[in-house]
């Protein structure tokens, strides 16, 4: 079976769309019944971490929309862009797998008619540290495509993983500042047996590798055990310890944050919601994870 053959195929089991038009079109028969709709905004390259988010999706909501659109204005690195894995196929496999109501495919001349231009945004503290100061740029875009992807979906409600917490909080603010009418559901991190964050960046990395990864959450968890009685300063100064000798490892950076805000802390009080965050290279793959101190 040739390549176009078989997309066909998938398209014709998978109800796929890759116009707003058509998205609205769908929607107009849905609300027609009144019916709840979810939507869970992808760049592709599912795992289970994904399709937990369709499952709460699906757990609260009468129709489903997953989108899956690598945003070309949100990468500060073309090589990275470049490299980010795309598995359009296996994807739609999946979804279809999950029961999948609609799937949303646009192109990059869809969700930009006008070119490749990004909003500029004011999230205040939540992009003052972390991603926001490693990758300039990076949230305007996620903020920017987020925007056009709940102009074509109209959703009720988004689904989106805790392991982008920054990214989560920043949607929030997103919503509050465009007052729309979207509840935002943040969903826990899923994990690989190891304990490694599911991630589509999982992939690139060599067995050993990823094996070798899982030493971020459990350092991660050995920080939240010891948060009670030591000083930031000192937690991070052990989780780096911990990351030496580990083959491949780099540090970008750990910080501990309140989750309101996003601003960094120098005292640990157990009565704030303060989380851990860190993001680590292994050969060359930035690999982000956090975890809640006082769960």
């Amino acid at each position: 079976m040739n390549r176009r053959a078989s997309r066909i195929d998938i398209y014709n089991i998978l109800e796929t769309v890759s116009s707003s038009e058509q998205v609205q079109l769908q929607l107009k028969s849905w609300r027609a019944e009144s019916m709840r709709i979810g939507f869970v905004p992808t760049m592709g390259a599912l795992h289970e971490g994904h399709i937990s988010l369709l499952r709460k999706a699906q757990e609260q909501c009468q129709k489903v929309i997953v989108s899956i659109f690598v945003n070309p204005t949100q990468f500060n690195d073309a090589k990275d862009l470049s490299n980010y894995p795309r598995t359009l196929e296996r994807d739609s496999r999946l979804l279809e797998a999950n029961g999948l109501d609609l799937l949303f495919v646009p192109s990059a001349k869809e969700m930009y008619p006008n070119g490749l231009q990004k909003e500029t945004y004011e999230f205040g503290s939540l992009t003052v540290g972390m991603e926001a100061a490693n990758r300039p740029g990076h949230f305007d875009g996620v903020a920017t495509v987020v925007s056009h992807l709940f102009d074509a979906c109209s959703p009720d409600v988004a689904f989106f993983g805790e392991k982008d917490f920054q990214q989560l909080q920043i949607i929030r603010a997103l919503v509050s500042l465009q007052n729309r009418p979207i509840e935002i559901v943040g969903c826990p991190i899923m994990r690989e047996e190891s304990g490694l964050a599911m991630s589509s960046r999982n992939q690139l990395l060599s067995p050993e590798a990823r094996q070798n990864a899982a030493v971020i959450y459990k350092s991660l968890k050995e920080l939240r055990e010891q948060a009670h009685k030591v000083e930031p300063k000192k937690l991070k100064e052990d989780f780096k310890e911990k990351l030496k000798g580990i083959p491949n490892a780099e540090l970008e950076y750990i910080k501990i944050c309140d989750e309101r805000g996003l601003l960094e802390v120098n005292e640990l009080n157990s009565n704030e919601q303060l989380r851990a965050f860190a993001v680590v290279r292994f050969e060359g793959v930035r690999l982000l994870d956090n975890l809640s101190l006082f769960p």
